[in-house]
Protein backbone atom coordinates (compact mmCIF):
# COMPACT_ATOMS: atom_id res chain seq x y z
CA UNK A 1 0.00 0.00 0.00
CA UNK A 2 2.37 2.53 0.55
CA UNK A 3 4.09 1.56 -2.25
CA UNK A 4 1.33 2.43 -4.40
CA UNK A 5 1.41 5.61 -2.50
CA UNK A 6 4.62 6.66 -2.86
CA UNK A 7 4.31 5.98 -6.98
CA UNK A 8 1.16 7.92 -7.03
CA UNK A 9 2.51 10.48 -5.39
CA UNK A 10 5.48 10.57 -7.82
CA UNK A 11 3.42 10.25 -10.84
CA UNK A 12 1.35 12.85 -9.82
CA UNK A 13 4.65 15.16 -9.27
CA UNK A 14 5.73 13.88 -12.80
CA UNK A 15 2.75 15.02 -14.62
CA UNK A 16 1.94 18.41 -12.71
CA UNK A 17 5.78 19.15 -13.29
CA UNK A 18 4.98 18.47 -17.42
CA UNK A 19 2.00 20.43 -17.23
CA UNK A 20 3.80 23.41 -15.69
CA UNK A 21 6.63 23.20 -18.48
CA UNK A 22 4.05 22.82 -21.26
CA UNK A 23 2.28 26.10 -19.46
CA UNK A 24 5.61 27.66 -20.09
CA UNK A 25 6.98 26.86 -23.23
CA UNK A 26 3.53 27.94 -24.62
CA UNK A 27 3.61 31.05 -23.05
CA UNK A 28 7.24 31.73 -24.04
CA UNK A 29 6.27 30.91 -27.92
CA UNK A 30 2.91 33.66 -27.60
CA UNK A 31 5.61 36.20 -25.92
CA UNK A 32 7.86 35.87 -28.67
CA UNK A 33 5.06 36.09 -31.48
CA UNK A 34 3.92 39.48 -29.49
CA UNK A 35 7.27 40.71 -29.49
CA UNK A 36 7.77 39.96 -33.31
CA UNK A 37 6.75 43.76 -34.56
CA UNK A 38 9.31 45.24 -32.22
CA UNK A 39 12.01 42.76 -33.60
CA UNK A 40 11.64 43.49 -37.13
CA UNK A 41 11.42 46.51 -36.80
CA UNK A 42 15.54 46.23 -36.09
CA UNK A 43 15.68 43.93 -38.57
CA UNK A 44 19.55 44.21 -38.28
CA UNK A 45 19.47 41.80 -35.71
CA UNK A 46 17.05 39.39 -37.48
CA UNK A 47 20.05 39.77 -40.17
CA UNK A 48 22.89 39.08 -38.18
CA UNK A 49 20.76 36.28 -37.00
CA UNK A 50 20.50 35.01 -40.50
CA UNK A 51 24.22 35.29 -41.05
CA UNK A 52 24.97 33.21 -37.73
CA UNK A 53 22.61 30.86 -38.26
CA UNK A 54 22.00 29.97 -41.86
CA UNK A 55 25.34 31.43 -43.59
CA UNK A 56 27.86 29.72 -41.09
CA UNK A 57 25.92 26.13 -41.77
CA UNK A 58 26.06 26.52 -45.55
CA UNK A 59 29.25 24.16 -46.21
CA UNK A 60 27.58 21.52 -43.64
CA UNK A 61 23.86 21.71 -45.96
CA UNK A 62 26.13 22.00 -49.28
CA UNK A 63 28.38 18.57 -48.35
CA UNK A 64 25.28 16.72 -46.85
CA UNK A 65 23.27 17.61 -49.50
CA UNK A 66 25.95 16.68 -52.23
CA UNK A 67 26.75 13.19 -50.90
CA UNK A 68 22.65 12.45 -50.40
CA UNK A 69 22.47 13.42 -54.03
CA UNK A 70 25.29 10.38 -54.76
CA UNK A 71 24.03 7.89 -52.58
CA UNK A 72 19.82 8.41 -54.19
CA UNK A 73 21.10 8.37 -57.48
CA UNK A 74 23.38 4.96 -56.93
CA UNK A 75 20.40 3.47 -54.61
CA UNK A 76 17.86 4.97 -56.78
CA UNK A 77 19.51 3.33 -60.06
CA UNK A 78 20.12 -0.27 -58.75
CA UNK A 79 16.50 -0.42 -58.04
CA UNK A 80 14.81 0.88 -61.04
CA UNK A 81 16.96 -1.00 -63.50
CA UNK A 82 15.34 -3.70 -62.17
CA UNK A 83 11.91 -2.62 -64.21
CA UNK A 84 13.59 -1.27 -67.01
CA UNK A 85 13.43 2.51 -65.39
CA UNK A 86 16.69 3.56 -65.21
CA UNK A 87 15.59 6.70 -66.92
CA UNK A 88 13.59 7.85 -64.28
CA UNK A 89 16.19 8.02 -61.39
CA UNK A 90 16.27 12.00 -62.07
CA UNK A 91 12.51 12.01 -60.44
CA UNK A 92 13.14 9.46 -57.98
CA UNK A 93 16.07 11.67 -56.72
CA UNK A 94 13.76 15.40 -57.09
CA UNK A 95 10.54 13.90 -55.20
CA UNK A 96 12.82 12.37 -52.62
CA UNK A 97 14.67 15.64 -52.13
CA UNK A 98 11.90 17.64 -52.13
CA UNK A 99 9.37 16.21 -50.59
CA UNK A 100 11.24 14.29 -47.78
CA UNK A 101 14.61 14.10 -47.26
CA UNK A 102 15.42 17.57 -47.89
CA UNK A 103 13.28 19.56 -45.24
CA UNK A 104 14.08 16.56 -42.53
CA UNK A 105 18.03 16.33 -42.56
CA UNK A 106 18.41 19.82 -42.88
CA UNK A 107 15.89 20.21 -40.33
CA UNK A 108 18.17 17.58 -38.18
CA UNK A 109 21.39 19.21 -38.97
CA UNK A 110 20.20 22.73 -38.63
CA UNK A 111 19.36 21.36 -34.91
CA UNK A 112 22.44 19.93 -34.42
CA UNK A 113 24.74 22.95 -35.62
CA UNK A 114 22.35 26.31 -35.14
CA UNK A 115 20.07 24.83 -32.33
CA UNK A 116 23.25 23.95 -29.62
CA UNK A 117 24.91 26.90 -30.65
CA UNK A 118 21.40 29.24 -29.68
CA UNK A 119 20.81 26.84 -26.40
CA UNK A 120 24.71 27.40 -25.80
CA UNK A 121 24.46 30.87 -25.99
CA UNK A 122 21.96 32.25 -24.17
CA UNK A 123 22.55 29.78 -21.41
CA UNK A 124 25.49 31.56 -21.14
CA UNK A 125 24.06 34.70 -21.28
CA UNK A 126 21.41 33.58 -18.34
CA UNK A 127 24.68 32.17 -16.21
CA UNK A 128 26.63 35.05 -16.86
CA UNK A 129 23.49 37.29 -15.70
CA UNK A 130 23.49 39.28 -18.80
CA UNK A 131 19.64 38.86 -19.33
CA UNK A 132 19.14 40.10 -15.62
CA UNK A 133 21.62 42.96 -16.34
CA UNK A 134 19.25 44.01 -19.88
CA UNK A 135 16.07 43.86 -17.24
CA UNK A 136 17.71 45.95 -14.65
CA UNK A 137 18.80 48.62 -17.92
CA UNK A 138 14.74 48.46 -18.93
CA UNK A 139 15.67 46.42 -22.10
CA UNK A 140 13.24 43.64 -22.62
CA UNK A 141 15.37 40.61 -23.21
CA UNK A 142 12.69 38.72 -24.94
CA UNK A 143 12.86 41.61 -27.88
CA UNK A 144 16.40 41.93 -27.84
CA UNK A 145 17.92 38.64 -27.74
CA UNK A 146 15.36 35.67 -28.30
CA UNK A 147 12.96 37.14 -31.16
CA UNK A 148 15.73 38.14 -33.43
CA UNK A 149 16.56 34.85 -32.96
CA UNK A 150 13.77 33.00 -33.19
CA UNK A 151 12.30 34.90 -36.77
CA UNK A 152 16.39 34.26 -38.10
CA UNK A 153 16.00 30.89 -37.60
CA UNK A 154 12.68 30.68 -38.89
CA UNK A 155 14.00 32.67 -42.01
CA UNK A 156 16.87 30.52 -42.77
CA UNK A 157 15.77 27.11 -42.22
CA UNK A 158 13.59 26.87 -45.29
CA UNK A 159 16.51 28.53 -47.55
CA UNK A 160 18.87 25.86 -46.71
CA UNK A 161 16.29 23.23 -47.08
CA UNK A 162 16.33 24.28 -50.76
CA UNK A 163 19.93 24.62 -50.76
CA UNK A 164 19.99 20.89 -49.43
CA UNK A 165 17.49 19.52 -52.40
CA UNK A 166 19.61 21.80 -55.54
CA UNK A 167 22.92 20.68 -54.52
CA UNK A 168 21.23 16.83 -54.05
CA UNK A 169 19.83 16.87 -57.29
CA UNK A 170 22.81 18.18 -58.54
CA UNK A 171 24.72 15.37 -56.84
CA UNK A 172 22.41 13.12 -58.45
CA UNK A 173 22.74 13.96 -61.63
CA UNK A 174 26.87 13.95 -61.46
CA UNK A 175 26.53 10.62 -60.13
CA UNK A 176 23.11 9.59 -62.92
CA UNK A 177 25.16 10.83 -66.08
CA UNK A 178 28.50 10.88 -65.83
CA UNK A 179 29.10 8.23 -63.58
CA UNK A 180 26.44 5.58 -64.89
CA UNK A 181 25.43 7.03 -68.21
CA UNK A 182 21.85 7.51 -67.90
CA UNK A 183 21.22 10.14 -70.82
CA UNK A 184 21.43 14.11 -69.60
CA UNK A 185 17.88 14.65 -71.55
CA UNK A 186 15.89 12.02 -69.90
CA UNK A 187 17.40 12.67 -66.84
CA UNK A 188 16.28 16.39 -66.86
CA UNK A 189 12.60 15.64 -68.85
CA UNK A 190 11.65 13.13 -66.59
CA UNK A 191 12.31 15.36 -63.56
CA UNK A 192 10.57 18.10 -64.64
CA UNK A 193 7.64 15.81 -66.19
CA UNK A 194 7.09 14.56 -62.69
CA UNK A 195 7.58 17.63 -60.24
CA UNK A 196 4.86 19.44 -59.23
CA UNK A 197 5.44 23.15 -58.46
CA UNK A 198 2.61 23.03 -55.56
CA UNK A 199 2.22 19.57 -54.70
CA UNK A 200 5.75 18.61 -54.17
CA UNK A 201 7.45 21.99 -54.05
CA UNK A 202 5.42 23.54 -52.01
CA UNK A 203 5.02 20.64 -49.51
CA UNK A 204 8.77 20.62 -49.07
CA UNK A 205 8.44 24.45 -48.14
CA UNK A 206 5.74 23.82 -45.67
CA UNK A 207 7.35 21.44 -43.78
CA UNK A 208 10.80 23.55 -43.85
CA UNK A 209 9.18 26.27 -42.32
CA UNK A 210 7.25 24.25 -39.58
CA UNK A 211 10.49 22.62 -38.94
CA UNK A 212 12.46 25.83 -38.98
CA UNK A 213 9.89 27.11 -36.00
CA UNK A 214 10.54 23.96 -34.05
CA UNK A 215 14.04 23.53 -33.71
CA UNK A 216 14.34 27.44 -33.11
CA UNK A 217 12.01 27.75 -30.74
CA UNK A 218 13.06 24.27 -28.90
CA UNK A 219 16.75 25.72 -28.73
CA UNK A 220 15.61 29.16 -27.50
CA UNK A 221 13.49 27.74 -24.57
CA UNK A 222 16.41 25.28 -23.53
CA UNK A 223 18.86 27.83 -23.28
CA UNK A 224 16.19 30.47 -22.04
CA UNK A 225 14.93 28.10 -18.69
CA UNK A 226 17.70 26.11 -18.73
CA UNK A 227 19.75 26.44 -14.81
CA UNK A 228 22.20 28.95 -15.00
CA UNK A 229 25.40 26.77 -14.44
CA UNK A 230 28.01 24.88 -17.03
CA UNK A 231 26.35 21.79 -15.91
CA UNK A 232 23.09 23.29 -16.75
CA UNK A 233 23.96 24.76 -19.95
CA UNK A 234 25.36 21.46 -21.30
CA UNK A 235 22.43 19.77 -20.20
CA UNK A 236 19.79 22.22 -22.34
CA UNK A 237 22.31 21.45 -25.10
CA UNK A 238 21.80 17.69 -25.18
CA UNK A 239 17.78 18.62 -25.17
CA UNK A 240 17.97 20.59 -27.49
CA UNK A 241 19.03 17.72 -30.20
CA UNK A 242 17.45 15.42 -28.71
CA UNK A 243 14.34 17.37 -28.59
CA UNK A 244 14.41 18.76 -31.79
CA UNK A 245 15.49 15.57 -33.80
CA UNK A 246 12.34 13.95 -32.28
CA UNK A 247 9.86 16.78 -32.93
CA UNK A 248 11.31 16.76 -36.54
CA UNK A 249 10.45 13.25 -37.55
CA UNK A 250 7.18 13.53 -35.30
CA UNK A 251 6.00 16.83 -37.10
CA UNK A 252 7.17 15.28 -40.52
CA UNK A 253 4.94 12.07 -40.12
CA UNK A 254 1.96 14.39 -39.38
CA UNK A 255 2.80 16.93 -42.24
CA UNK A 256 2.76 14.06 -44.96
CA UNK A 257 -0.16 12.10 -43.22
CA UNK A 258 -1.88 15.41 -44.07
CA UNK A 259 -0.44 16.61 -47.11
CA UNK A 260 -1.51 13.23 -48.79
CA UNK A 261 -5.20 13.58 -47.14
CA UNK A 262 -5.71 16.28 -48.77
Amino acid sequence: MATLTQFSARLGRTLRQQLVDLGSSTRLFFQLLARTPAALLRFSLVREQIYFLGNRSLSLIGVSGLFVGFVLALQGYYTLQRYGSAEAVGLLVALSLVRELGPVVSALLFAGRAGTSLTAEIGLMKAGEQLTAMEMMAVDPLTRVLAPRFWGGFIAMPLLAALFSAIGIIGGWLVAVPLIGIDAGAFWSQMQGGVDVWADVGNGVIKSLVFGITVTFVALLQGYACKPTPDGVAQATTRTVVMSSLAVLALDFVLTAMMFSI
